[in-house]
C-alpha cells in the first residue's frame, strides 16, 4: 500500500516520469528493432501460411496489449474509487487511447491475416466479436471523458464503465475454449508451457516486450501531460473565482 501511494503526489510523479522516460524510449526503440529483425529474418515461413505468418508478430502482441491495457484501466479505476488515489483516474484516462490503438491494430492485422487464411476479412465468431466489443468499450470510456467537463464526475462514471466492462477480458481470453471459433486455442500462455517452436516463440515474446515498453513510454508521457493540463485548468478556475 505504501508503495502504491509513493508517487501519489503529482509533482513527484512528473519528476519520476521525466527521469525514466528517456530510458524507456531507448529500450522501446531497441526492442522494436530487435523484434522486427527476428520476425522477418529469424523466424521461418510457415509450411502452410508461408510469409503471411509474419503478420502474427504484429497481431498477437497487439491483442495481448489490448487486454493488458484494459486491465490496467480497470485496476486504476478500482483504486481510484476505493482508495481515492489522486493519480488513479489519470492513469486510467490516459491509458484508454493507447489501448484503443492496440485494439484497432489487432482488429486490422487480424483481418489482413484472416483473408488469406480463412478466405474472409471478418467473421462473427466469439473471439472477433468480443474484441470488437472491447474496442467499443475503449471508445465509450473516452467519450465519457469528452462529454463531461468536470473531472471528478467524469472519472467516477468512466470508472464504473471500466470496471463493469472488465468482464469482457476473460470472455476474450477463454472464448476459443468456450465456443467454436476459427482461432486456435492458446499456444503460448498455457499451464503445460508453450507449444510453438522457439523460432516463432522468441520473436513473438520480444515483440510483446517491445509493445509493453512502448505502452509504458507513451503512458508516462500522457500522464505527465494530463497532470499539467489539470494544473492549468485549476489555475484558470482560480483566476476566474478571483
Amino acid at each position: 500500500m505504501k508503495a502504491m501511494f509513493q508517487y501519489a503526489n503529482p509533482t513527484r510523479f512528473v519528476a519520476f516520469a521525466n527521469t525514466v522516460q528517456p530510458y524507456c524510449l531507448i529500450a522501446t526503440v531497441g526492442l522494436i528493432a530487435a523484434g522486427l529483425y527476428l520476425s522477418f529474418f529469424y523466424a521461418p515461413p510457415d509450411y502452410q501460411q508461408g510469409e503471411t505468418v509474419r503478420i502474427m508478430f504484429i497481431h498477437v502482441p497487439a491483442a495481448w496489449m489490448a487486454l493488458f491495457v484494459y486491465t490496467i484501466m480497470a485496476l486504476s479505476s478500482a483504486v481510484g474509487m476505493i482508495w481515492k488515489h489522486p493519480l488513479a483516474d489519470v492513469a486510467a484516462k490516459t491509458a484508454a487511447p493507447i489501448g484503443a490503438c492496440f485494439t484497432f491494430l489487432a482488429l486490422v492485422t487480424g483481418s489482413l491475416w484472416g483473408k488469406p487464411m480463412w478466405g474472409t476479412w471478418w467473421v462473427w465468431d466469439a473471439r472477433l466479436t468480443s474484441v470488437l466489443v472491447l474496442f467499443l468499450l475503449y471508445i465509450g470510456y473516452m467519450a465519457i471523458w469528452r462529454a463531461i467537463d468536470e473531472p471528478i464526475q467524469a472519472g467516477r462514471i468512466a470508472a464504473i464503465l471500466a470496471i463493469v466492462g472488465f468482464v469482457n477480458v476473460p470472455i476474450i481470453k477463454f472464448s476459443v475454449d468456450w465456443w467454436n471459433s476459427l482461432h486456435q486455442p492458446a499456444s503460448v500462455i498455457r499451464m503445460d508451457g508453450p507449444t510453438i517452436h522457439p523460432t516463432i516463440l522468441v520473436p513473438l515474446l520480444v515483440m510483446a516486450i517491445a509493445y509493453s515498453m512502448l505502452f509504458l513510454t507513451l503512458h508516462l508521457v500522457a500522464m505527465r501531460s494530463e497532470i499539467l493540463k489539470r494544473r492549468i485548468r485549476t489555475m484558470r478556475l482560480a483566476q476566474v473565482d478571483g
